[in-house]
């Protein structure tokens, strides 16, 4: 079956958003939102070497484009499993709604043959992904009953996996790992991922939100973007619970920017970000000093970096696969704590911190840390319950405090507590 991909300008106004909350398939950041709605193909990842033959797949269904920017012609999207050696898989919808800053809208149509040539195909592929945007928000029945979780008590988490994972960063085993604790919200109804993205759109107006295949979240990590040569990556790394007044906020996010400890766990992340990139590119650099970045509920220490890719530039796919995971979210050196990880953690992290986002058949893209994330909905052997899992993560160093990176967990599941459950 030979496909290909159709890209037109769209004059009149469609909310992508709102199309891929509904339907979703959803990107959404500063610069660009993309929706997807429907299946046409999905192309498998093999991991972690098979960045190049997936993007080869997807530039196959090259077709016409009327726009000819990042994000139009083929896109897939992809949320890939924390496990870096787990398999992952390019989903290309039937439909894509494209939105940019500048406000240039269009619409791409993946089909069989010349099928995605006809304008009548154009007309009836524009009222659908209205259709769609316009759906009532709850989609059927909402929860009434919510049971949450923890598959590990906190205080054993706090003792046995935080505390022992410490004392060997101690003794000079290793620098630093990043250990994740795990929530279970059980419901008696599905939770509707629309109602979701809209209260995280509401709440983190600065965040990356996603929505691919049940896995939604509000991201405030870049983990790497590429758009033409230029390669672009925001890692976080050092956090700091927000303050009950404007004082004691100003004052946390003070400390925070001078903690030895967290501006140490950030440095880690920086200087492996740029020796990793440096292969694949002519230039690259980093802001010399790590700038606060505020959430609603949380601060993080953040250094944005950006480079020249080298010719023939890399795919957002094969960077992708170079960069994850990195120490911000696996620890350094890489597989002394991914092995401690796997010993400790006790959970299976599944997309969790794992990477999310998009690409088109020209290699352009993003892909954002997947983490302020959960896997809504997954059925139970009782078929009148589902259960959605989210994670917190914490990085661990020689100096951490398991009774502090108890708390952050806390404050980080802020995030997808307030999104899951009805206000």
């Amino acid at each position: 079956m030979s496909l290909r991909t159709r890209t037109v300008r769209v004059d009149h106004d469609l909310d992508a958003f709102a199309i891929g909350s509904r339907s979703g398939l959803l990107w959404h950041d500063g610069d660009l939102v993309l929706a997807g709605v429907g299946e046409a193909v999905r192309l498998p990842i093999e991991r972690p070497d098979g960045a190049a033959a997936a993007q080869a797949a997807l530039a196959a269904l090259a077709g016409d484009d009327d726009v000819q920017r990042p994000g139009t012609g083929p896109v897939a999207f992809a949320s890939l499993p924390f496990d870096r050696t787990a398999a992952g898989e390019l989903l290309v919808p039937r439909l894509v709604v494209g939105h940019d800053r500048e406000g240039r809208r269009w619409l791409s149509i993946t089909g069989v043959g010349d099928a995605a040539s006809s304008e009548a195909e154009v007309a009836a592929a524009l009222a659908e992904v209205a259709a769609v945007g316009e759906r009532s928000v709850p989609e059927g029945a909402e929860p009434t009953s919510l049971t949450l979780q923890s598959p590990l008590p906190p205080e054993y988490w706090r003792d046995e996996v935080v505390a022992p994972v410490r004392d060997r960063i101690r003794d000079g085993e290793l620098d630093k790992t990043v250990l994740a604790r795990e929530l279970r919200l059980t419901t008696n109804a599905p939770i509707d991922p629309a109602q979701v993205l809209a209260r995280l759109r509401q709440r983190y107006r600065t965040a990356l939100l996603f929505a691919v295949d049940g896995f939604v979240g509000a991201s405030p990590e870049m983990l790497v973007a590429r758009s033409g040569d230029v390669v672009r990556a925001h890692p976080l790394a050092g956090t700091a619970p927000r303050g009950a007044d404007p004082a004691a906020d100003a004052r946390e996010a003070a400390e925070l920017l001078a903690s030895t400890k967290n501006r140490w766990e950030h440095r880690i992340t920086i200087d492996w970000l740029l020796d990793t990139l440096l292969p694949f590119c002519s230039y690259v650099d980093a802001e010399p000093e790590p700038t606060i970045v505020t959430l609603t509920n949380v601060h993080h220490l953040g250094t944005r970096v950006e480079g020249r890719l080298s010719s023939p530039a890399a795919s957002v796919l094969e960077l992708v696969a170079a960069l994850h995971p990195t120490p911000a979210v696996g620890g350094r050196p890489q597989a002394d704590a991914l092995a401690l990880i796997e010993a400790f953690e006790q959970a299976d992290r599944g997309r969790y911190a794992g990477p999310v986002g998009w690409v088109d058949g020209a290699g352009n893209g993003s892909f954002a840390v997947g983490l302020r994330s959960a896997e809504l909905n997954e059925p139970t052997a009782d078929r009148d319950e589902w259960v959605s899992r989210f994670f917190a993560g914490v990085g661990v160093v020689g100096d951490s405090d398991p009774a502090a990176e108890l708390a952050e967990t806390r404050a980080k599941f802020e995030t997808m507590l307030g999104a899951l459950v009805k206000p």
